[in-house]
């Protein structure tokens, strides 16, 4: 069985359908990415798995349990972290506060000083700014705090929602080897990602969604190429 399984979902805002029929699996381990060009449905498609938009068709399932139809904080609690577009971090609060934020599920406070060491380990940037406040540091550093934060609720599966947006390239690669990283932990991830050649290398697999469907799935190694790549950009 499958950690995360979609079979059938569609969703949209108002009367706006912006996900039709869409069907996707990730294993237990696995990375896997969702590429495709603006407005194709990769946020929405992220938001709908976290239980901020509803499903209007179809089936949800994570680790056997159906999630279609519970709220955003249950499906926290199943063990599935969302870093959003944008980060979304408390910039007044510092970076420990904002860890903090990050572990008020039960299970988390339990082993919140054991976490914290880990995402420090993995981020030693983030020990050296504790006490800095989040809105004083650099893009990379707030991505690294976003993750860092997700992580505090020991999930079993991050979803990671276009993580070098706005990044200096020389970031954006120092990113991904992170993301490595925290892949290498044991963490199930499925990220959506603007930046196709570079999500290419760090996924097992990858779907291709465009204008709200998905179009071509297969293992990352075999879609590397350019016609592929010009579809997810481009849609074309």
């Amino acid at each position: 069985m499958s950690l995360l399984e979609l079979t059938g979902v569609t969703t949209g805002y108002g009367h706006f359908t912006a996900l039709w029929d869409v069907g996707l699996r990730v294993e237990r381990g696995e990375a896997v990415a969702v590429v495709g060009p603006n407005g194709a449905g990769k946020t929405t498609l992220l938001r709908v798995i976290s239980g901020v938009l509803p499903v209007r068709a179809g089936t949800l399932t994570f680790d056997g349990a159906a999630l279609a139809g519970r709220p955003a904080h249950e499906v926290v609690a199943h063990g599935i972290a969302h870093v959003p577009e944008g980060r979304r971090l408390f910039p007044t609060l510092t970076v420990a506060d904002n860890l903090k934020m990050g572990a008020y599920l039960g299970r988390a406070r339990k082993h919140y000083a054991e976490t914290l060491a880990r995402v420090y380990a993995l981020f030693p940037v983030l020990a050296e700014r504790r006490t800095q406040r989040a809105g004083s540091l650099s893009g990379g550093e707030q991505q690294m705090l976003a993750i860092g934060r997700a992580l505090m609720s020991r999930p079993r599966l991050i979803l990671l929602d276009e993580p070098s947006m706005g990044l200096a390239p020389v970031m954006v690669l120092r990113l991904f080897d992170l993301i490595r990283r925290v892949r290498e932990e044991g963490y199930t991830i499925l990220v959506v990602e603007q930046n196709v050649r570079q999500v290419l290398k760090l996924v097992d697999r990858a779907y291709l969604l465009e204008v709200g469907r998905i179009k071509m799935e297969g293992r990352a190694a075999e879609l590397n190429d350019q016609d592929f790549v010009r579809k997810a950009y481009v849609g074309l």
